[in-house]
């Protein structure tokens, strides 16, 4: 599985060796800040397990886990692009 994740993320640009955030992950920056320096009640995503945090966008899709706009965003993506966006956020310190 995680060899076909890689594989995956081979194919989006801006996923493997580069800095930037993998497409899509610029919707979670809304809520979730990346810095430190920004106040707010939604928790950080920066740091974090990527198995967390794709866990929770999967909980999230599936209805699992409540919400009031999370289920409508992780529902727009593929595992893959899921997968793509934790691990980007889990780098980021």
């Amino acid at each position: 599985m995680r060899v076909l994740v890689l594989a995956a993320m081979l194919l989006l640009p801006g996923t493997v060796g580069r800095a930037e955030p993998p497409p899509g992950a610029s919707s979670c920056s809304g809520c979730h800040a990346l810095s430190a320096a920004v106040a707010t009640a939604v928790p950080r995503l920066g740091g974090r397990s990527a198995a967390e945090i794709a866990s929770q966008m999967q909980a999230f899709k599936s209805g699992q886990r409540p919400s009031t706009v999370m289920a409508r965003i992780a529902k727009g993506f593929s595992e893959v692009e899921a997968q793509a966006i934790a691990e980007w956020y889990a780098a980021q310190k």
